[in-house]
C-alpha cells in the first residue's frame, strides 16, 4: 500500500471520527514551537487509546514516554474524577512542555510527569510498591521495549491493559536489521508467548504501516 493511499485513508478516518479539539491542537502547536520531534501518536490513535482506557475502567494509568503530553491528554480524559496518570519522560524540556499542555487542557490535577530514565523510574516505583496500575501505555525508546514490558508487568494486576505503539515500523520487524527493530520484534514475541498475557497487534495506517498492541494481563 503506497504512502499516498495510507495518508488518504488516515484522513478519511480522522474526518469522520476525530472532531476538532482546541486543547489537542494547542498541544501540538506548542510542541512544534518548542522544537520537539513530531513523533507523537496520530489523532486516531489517540482516539483509540482514550476509548480502550475508558472501556477498561482504568483509574490509575502509567505512561512510559511523555514527549509533549499529547497522548497524556487522551489518557487523562479517559479517567474518572478520582483517576490519576503517572507519565515518565527522560527529557526535562519535553516534560516542561507536556506539563504546560496538560495544564492548558484542564487536566493538571490528574497528571504527574516524572523526569528520568524509564528503567530507573520504573524500578523505583516497584521498590516503593506504587502498583498496581490499571493500564499502561508504552511509547518511548524502542530499544527498551522488552525491559519496559517486564517492569510494567511488575506494576500490573490481572486485568491490567498494556498498550504500546510502533510495533510494525513499516514492516521493519519482518526482517529486523537494526537494534530498534530487533528490540521491537522481541517485544512482539514476548506479547505473543508470555502466558501472563492475552494480546494482539492492531495495524495502524499512517504514512507507513505500523501497529499498536492491545494486551490484557491474565495472571501474574
Amino acid at each position: 500500500m503506497d504512502a499516498g493511499l495510507l495518508r488518504r485513508v488516515e484522513g478519511y478516518i480522522e474526518e469522520l471520527f476525530v472532531p476538532p479539539d482546541p486543547a489537542l491542537e494547542a498541544a501540538l502547536e506548542e510542541s512544534r514551537k518548542a522544537g520537539l520531534p513530531e513523533i507523537q501518536i496520530s489523532p486516531n490513535q489517540g482516539r483509540i487509546l482514550q476509548i480502550l482506557v475508558a472501556l477498561a475502567g482504568a483509574r490509575r494509568v502509567l505512561e512510559i514516554g511523555t514527549l509533549g503530553g499529547y497522548s497524556a491528554i487522551h489518557l487523562a480524559r479517559a479517567l474518572p474524577e478520582d483517576g490519576f496518570l503517572v507519565s515518565l519522560e527522560i527529557d526535562e524540556r519535553h516534560a516542561g512542555v507536556a506539563r504546560r499542555n496538560v495544564e492548558r487542557a484542564g487536566l493538571g490535577g490528574k497528571v504527574e510527569v516524572r523526569v528520568g530514565e524509564a528503567r530507573e523510574l520504573l524500578s523505583g516505583m516497584i521498590r516503593l510498591g506504587e502498583g498496581p496500575f490499571d493500564a499502561v501505555f508504552i511509547d518511548a525508546d524502542k530499544r527498551g521495549y522488552p525491559e519496559y514490558l517486564e517492569l510494567s508487568l511488575r506494576l500490573s494486576r490481572p486485568g491490567t491493559l498494556i498498550l504500546a505503539d510502533n510495533l510494525i515500523r513499516g514492516g521493519d520487524v519482518l526482517e529486523p536489521r537494526d537494534e530498534a527493530a530487533r528490540a521491537v520484534h522481541r517485544f512482539n514475541q514476548m506479547l505473543a508467548r508470555d502466558r501472563r498475557l492475552e494480546a494482539t497487534i492492531v495495524p495502524i495506517l499512517r504514512e507507513r504501516l505500523d501497529g499498536f498492541s492491545v494486551a490484557r494481563v491474565t495472571g501474574l
